[in-house]
């Protein structure tokens, strides 16, 4: 009996189901899908090789016996190719209606080839020796038309939805079908040269270890499921529109007492194996400092947390010695989501906003912190698509100098308008811009439009001596900061005693050193800086005393508070004599009446800046404006 090559395809198999079923499974829908077609393959080569057994012993057992084995072999052989379309399909159609509709109507050729191949006769070939054995007629056509068609449907798939298909999963298949379509043709012409099943046995080898080996979605290092495989796992959520519980542990800080780096990592190991082993959990190491727990039962994932927090209460390892303290961030349903894949979302903003998290370690997610992420989102859209399309504005808001009585410089402003031309709040989107990184690219755009507005307006000649633009921590903590703008306002051919740079304290806050040697670059080269917002936060005179500043502005709420708290009217008085005791100038914000504004000017306030005056305005409002009250 000439069955080894039948018995090499088999065992080889047989040597990736047991790998397969052994390892740890994300049960993805592709990952079904390749165990059917696993099965389905190792089904059609084991008939294979019983329909060869079973015609090499015909004169023992009953004909009609023989010829049910041999086309049961030739139904089973459309399986294979009938599984591979449903692989693809997974791959192509995410909704359940459209991908069971597609599957319905291929499953429809196998219910008319199976029939026909069991109703048609069949012819069996042996020689003597047994070595020449095959099948030919009606039957055999049947089942190889049935084949053809699935194939033509899978190549269709390939080259019509190749913008959908992952890449590497249609190179495989396309490998797969090639090899299969080149046995079959040969085992075509040549009845005896069984290639068939083997070459269905190479596929799904290749399938295996390009694209479904489930050790591909483990992290190495932790032995989790890693952050590729979570995205997958949550499209897939998506798709069926199924909701989960969702815990994420971060691990900012760990605590050693007299531990070894072996007991370290004992105890992290410990650590992973107990998070692992809690009943209903799915693990991810979404990053380096994150696992992200799933729940598909609530109530599992209330009684998960509770386990898990009690744990980390006690020390890891062999003598209880390492200690990790990881945030919680907590979401009891996805349905809060507008689509489950956006937990990646949830994460950075629970990471970046939550006060909760930091003063308690444990954050659950409501629908006020729901919303508040989605309206964050599309503002980050908003200015994206703002920078894009140059909806990027700077109005100036007009600065009154007591000693000179007329307008002398100026603040720039950024604004920015949505695509129906609605202003978008400053403090909405400046706040955004710093958290997504975008803050750099936009503080060189209203810096490049500021130094065009002083080329092409040439304001000084209106009396204006500089303007002043804002500069926020994410910017002053950006080491190329300072040639980046020298480089700008050469290309302008802008003279560096026109711009005044506002930093507030915060700045400063654990990068001084970078905010420092930006600011000696480019007092150097010629630029003046103010300290703003002066009265917020941690402000203290020691700190105007650091910073190379020649101006200090008074915030708003500052201001108001001399005019509405007698305590903090000697608080003001203070600071101001210090400060101009320092031979600083100062500039008080948020005057809004006449009444205010000649308060500060008695106090010997050197600039004022407010509404009293005018309200930010664009760029030809406020040239107007300068030119009528400055003439």
């Amino acid at each position: 009996m000439n069955i080894q090559v039948q018995c090499c395809g088999i065992v080889l198999l047989l040597f990736f189901l047991y790998f397969y079923s052994r390892q740890k499974n994300l049960h993805l829908n592709t990952g079904t899908a390749f165990f059917r077609t696993l099965i389905a393959t190792l089904v059609s080569i084991t008939m294979d090789a019983l329909s060869i057994i079973a015609i090499c012993n015909g004169e023992k057992l009953p004909p009609l016996f023989v010829k049910l084995v041999c086309k049961t072999y030739l139904a089973t052989l459309i399986l294979p190719v009938f599984c591979a379309v449903y692989y693809i399909c997974t791959d192509i159609y995410t909704r359940r209606v459209e991908y069971r509709r597609v599957l319905y109507c291929n499953a429809a050729i196998g219910l008319v080839g199976i029939p026909l191949i069991y109703l048609l006769p069949i012819s069996i070939h042996c020689d003597m020796a047994g070595r020449e054995v095959y099948t030919y007629g009606p039957s055999v056509l049947a089942a190889y038309a049935s084949a053809s068609i699935y194939f033509v449907i899978n190549w269709v798939l390939l080259l019509r939805k190749k913008n959908v298909i992952r890449k590497s999963r249609r190179a495989s298949m396309q490998f797969w079908m090639l090899v299969w379509i080149g046995a079959a043709i040969i085992q075509f012409f040549h009845n005896e040269l069984l290639l068939v099943g083997y070459a269905s046995a190479i596929g799904i080898m290749v399938l295996y270890l390009k694209l479904e080996n489930p050790e591909m979605n483990l992290d190495k290092e932790t032995g989790l499921f890693h952050q590729m495989a979570l995205t997958r796992y949550l499209k897939q959520l998506s798709n069926r529109e199924k909701h989960v519980s969702i815990l994420l542990m971060v691990f900012e800080h760990s605590f050693y007492q007299n531990s070894s780096q072996e007991s370290e990592t004992v105890a992290e190991m410990e650590m992973i194996n107990f998070i692992s082993g809690v009943p209903g959990t799915m693990a991810f190491r979404s990053a380096g400092d994150e696992i992200l727990l799933l729940y598909e039962d609530r109530a599992e994932a209330e009684k998960g947390l509770g386990i898990l927090r009690r744990r980390f209460e006690c020390g890891w390892g062999k003598d209880g010695q390492v200690f990790r303290h990881p945030f919680w961030i907590y979401l009891p349903d996805s349905a809060m989501l507008q689509d489950v894949k956006d937990v990646f979302l949830l994460i950075r903003h629970a990471r970046q906003n939550s006060k909760e998290l930091v003063d308690n370690g444990f954050l659950q997610i409501g629908g006020e912190f729901i919303q508040e992420m989605y309206r964050t989102r599309e503002i980050e859209w908003l200015i994206f698509n703002a920078i894009g399309q140059d909806r990027i504005m700077v109005y100036y808001q007009p600065i009154y100098s007591t000693a000179e009585k007329r307008f002398t410089s100026a603040e720039a402003l950024v604004r920015i308008t949505d695509e129906s031309g609605r202003m978008v709040p400053p403090n909405d989107f400046i706040r955004a811009a710093e958290k997504n990184g975008m803050m750099l690219r936009l503080g060189e755009i209203i810096f490049e439009k500021v130094c065009r507005f002083i080329k092409e307006s040439n304001p000084a000649q209106y009396g204006l001596q500089y303007i002043e633009v804002n500069l926020s921590a994410v910017q002053c903590a950006y080491a190329p900061l300072a040639d980046t703008y020298i480089a700008i306002m050469e290309r302008y051919g802008i003279s560096p005693q026109f711009i005044n740079l506002e930093i507030t304290e915060t700045a400063a806050l654990g990068t001084k050193k970078v905010v420092l040697d930006n600011m000696n670059r480019l007092i150097d080269y010629g630029v003046s800086f103010s300290l703003d917002d002066f009265g917020t936060g941690q402000s203290n005179l020691n700190y105007i005393v650091d910073m190379p500043v020649s101006i200090v502005k008074f915030d708003r709420s500052m201001t108001n508070s001399y005019f509405e708290n007698g305590k903090a009217k000697y608080v003001m008085d203070a600071a101001m004599h210090m400060i101009q005791g320092m031979q600083l100038k100062i500039v008080s914000e948020g005057i809004e009446t006449r009444e205010q504004c000649e308060i500060m000017e008695a106090l010997g306030i050197n600039y004022i800046q407010g509404y009293h005056f005018s309200k930010p305005l664009e760029e030809q409002a406020f040239l107007a404006f300068i030119r009528g009250r400055n003439a």
